[in-house]
């Protein structure tokens, strides 16, 4: 990854300061799921219910919004918290402090480093759009993250699409304007590239549109290797 690249990253979790992601919650997941991107939170919800497992990894938390109200499949999973912003962690490690999450400030477009067993699910709830660079470029978080799931785990995540969906005024308002600042890098992320990255990094994938986001997942057997992909490690993990 490059220098500009790492920079890029660090500009767009910069804006998720204490006092955004008191309000996310209520402008995001209340307001521009609903009306903007038209992909209410309860499907998103649902799509978590669907995949999540007792054995999770979550990467770019926001807010712990989905984490603290999906249904796990056990009363006491393991849930691991990754993101390149301290708040987002502080925030859903408390949130979620009942499950007594772990958590680790990293950049998932780099090498990872963690201790312990793999996980059985992986999620990536609106971390994409978020991502530096062009779509067939964030396949890089896919091989950061493939060497820590365990064989048969699923990766599933939410992204938004900035071209090839149709969009309402609100939505082109927001698009422009995130990524101007930086906030998004996606205006040229497309169902096509998308579906690109998830047949490189697993055998088998699904992809779903709702409104302006793309619900996705993919999966890979014991028996698949990522072609020249180095095992990754998460580092930094702490207790929250």
């Amino acid at each position: 990854m490059t220098k500009t690249a790492d920079r890029s990253a660090a500009v767009g979790a910069a804006v998720y300061s204490k006092g955004t992601l008191l309000i996310y919650d209520f402008f995001v997941v209340g307001l521009s799921n609903a009306f903007a991107w038209k992909c209410p939170s309860r499907v998103l919800l649902d799509f978590y219910n669907e995949h999540v497992s007792g054995n999770h990894l979550d990467v770019g938390v926001g807010t712990g919004y989905f984490l603290d109200k999906c249904r796990f499949p056990s009363p006491d999973p393991r849930i691991v918290l990754v993101d390149l912003n301290r708040n987002s962690l502080q925030m859903a490690s408390q949130r979620l402090s009942r499950y007594r999450p772990e958590s680790c400030l990293a950049n998932i477009m780099e090498p990872l480093e963690i201790g312990g067993p793999q996980f059985d699910s992986i999620g990536l709830g609106y971390l994409l759009h978020c991502l530096p660079g062009a779509m067939v470029g964030k396949r890089v978080a896919f091989a950061n993250l493939r060497p820590v799931l365990n064989a048969g785990g699923i990766v599933f995540g939410t992204t938004i699409l900035g071209n090839g969906v149709k969009q309402n005024l609100l939505a082109r308002t927001l698009l422009m304007a995130y990524n101007a600042r930086g906030i998004f890098s996606n205006t040229a992320d497309n169902y096509s590239d998308l579906e690109t990255i998830l047949q490189e990094s697993f055998q088998d994938y699904s992809i779903k549109i709702e409104g302006c986001v793309a619900l996705f997942w993919g999966k890979s057997s014991a028996n698949y290797e990522l072609a020249g992909v180095a095992p990754s490690k998460l580092v930094g993990l702490t207790t929250g």
